[in-house]
């Protein structure tokens, strides 16, 4: 009867340090994934800060005036003269 008792007494503190050691494992790995998804958190927040500055910057450099500009002393384009326009009228041909 005593035999009895110290296998049982046995098996639960074999258990006991099992699950010790799991729930140790647990936290140390909840620990890494908490520092990973810190890391991660921090690039996206990175990664928006960025998006943001850059969508400031191509509003500023599609303006209108900022366009015209490039292209009237970069290319040399003007507005079309009224010389330079041909007007085309649709007469219909080909539609039912």
């Amino acid at each position: 009867m005593i035999r009895r008792h110290l296998v049982t007494i046995a098996g639960l503190s074999f258990a006991i340090i099992l699950t010790s050691i799991g729930v140790i494992h647990t936290k140390y790995m909840t620990r890494i994934h908490f520092a990973q998804l810190q890391d991660l958190r921090a690039k996206r927040d990175a990664s928006d800060v960025e998006w943001n500055r850059l969508r400031l910057e191509e509003a500023a450099l599609s303006t209108h005036g900022r366009v015209e500009r490039k292209a009237r002393h970069e290319l040399g384009m003007f507005p079309p003269r009224v010389g330079d326009v041909l007007l085309i009228e649709d007469t219909g041909h080909g539609h039912p």
